[in-house]
């Protein structure tokens, strides 16, 4: 996962807690749409920093790919 993958999870989870303080979303539906909302905010601001920069946001790195623990450097 690079920075910018990251930086848009986290605008999505803040944009869906806010929204939901906001709304005070109380039932299971409720929650989904607020979370719906949120991931909306983030999938918008990718789309436009991709259509300005002309490069794509999410990568096929893995986060567990990048990580080598101790004792896994000959597997």
């Amino acid at each position: 996962m690079t920075n910018k993958e990251l930086i848009l999870n986290m605008l999505a989870e803040l944009s869906t807690k806010e929204i939901s303080e906001a709304t005070n979303a109380d039932t299971f539906n409720e929650h989904i749409n607020v979370a719906k909302q949120g991931g909306q905010i983030a999938r918008n601001a990718r789309l436009e920093l991709e259509e300005k920069t002309g490069k794509q946001v999410v990568s096929p790195l893995n986060a567990k790919d990048g990580i080598m623990l101790k004792g896994d450097e000959g597997k």
